[in-house]
């Protein structure tokens, strides 16, 4: 349909086939990707997929239509699965506000942990790195959420297209510049519509604050990554503001209408089944 030659037709120049790096993120992440990536290897183009050896859903054993590169990490399938549980767990059952923040907030902390090693396996890996530097792709395909996909890209010096939901804190709505004043857009944990009270605007304003230090810790290892990988100082969200295009699973139905840039598309309901349209 008409979303999914968006999604060719800006990830790659012209209607030639190309070569299509694909760094996806684990969990349901992978679930919302894997049938993007299953019909670009069917229009033609060469799609590698590099995945972990462990991993809840990117099974390299799975029978597929493109190229997948694994790399080994350190820890075993039990241990993901505790950490996942945990995760979960900390977002759905049952507490209080503030007891939902702290839960949530060191369970991300730990998850992000976990996947930050992941990462930092496949950019160590010189085979793998090496193989991927003579490839000489055309563009990578990533969901960013972690920054990996955006490591990567950037140490490549190759293209990104990501492919999103969204990020906590804002980051992407600072990374392309988008305008998001704490008077207008709700922020993290807080029931607000658009259109709130004094009151409410001045709790927002004072969330939107502490996201600043709410964040910077989920990202602070990729940031030490990327200063060990490219020699100087570079935060999360200046890594995602070199992303060439933005594929966000959303749409104004259900989101806050705001202003966005010519660099990102809205496809939301891609992930739908598709379904015979009603006669006339």
């Amino acid at each position: 349909g008409t979303q999914m030659f968006l999604v060719l037709a800006l990830s790659l120049v012209l209607a030639e086939a190309g070569k299509i790096l694909v760094v996806p993120q684990d969990g349901s992440h992978w679930l919302s990707m894997r049938p993007v990536v299953e019909k670009l290897q069917q229009k033609g183009h060469k799609v590698v997929v590099v995945v972990p050896s462990t991993s809840l859903y990117m099974k390299s054993k799975e029978p597929q239509n493109y190229t997948v590169k694994v790399y080994p990490i350190p820890y075993t399938d039990e241990y993901l699965d505790e950490m996942l549980k945990t995760y979960v767990n900390a977002h759905f059952i049952e507490q209080s506000v503030l007891n939902v923040v702290l839960t949530s907030y060191q369970s991300t902390i730990e998850i992000s942990s976990v996947f930050f090693t992941n990462c930092k396996s496949l950019l160590q890996n010189e085979e793998l790195m090496q193989y991927l530097k003579e490839s000489k792709f055309d563009v990578v395909f990533t969901d960013p959420i972690l920054m990996c996909g955006p490591l990567v890209a950037e140490y490549l010096s190759v293209p990104s297209v990501y492919f999103l939901r969204g990020f906590p804190c804002g980051m992407d709505f600072a990374a392309t510049q988008c305008p998001s004043p704490p008077s207008y857009v709700p922020r993290l944990f807080l029931d607000n519509s658009d259109s709130m009270t004094f009151s409410q605007r001045v709790k927002n304003m004072l969330v939107h604050l502490l996201e600043l230090f709410y964040c910077k810790p989920i990202y602070d290892n990729f940031e030490e990554l990327a200063y060990e990988i490219f020699k100087k100082k570079v935060t999360a969200t200046e890594l995602l503001s070199h992303g060439s295009f933005w594929l966000m699973r959303y749409d104004f139905v259900f989101e806050f209408p705001r202003p966005v840039m010519p660099n990102m598309a809205f496809i939301g309901g891609i992930n739908c089944v598709q379904k015979k349209k009603l006669s006339q």
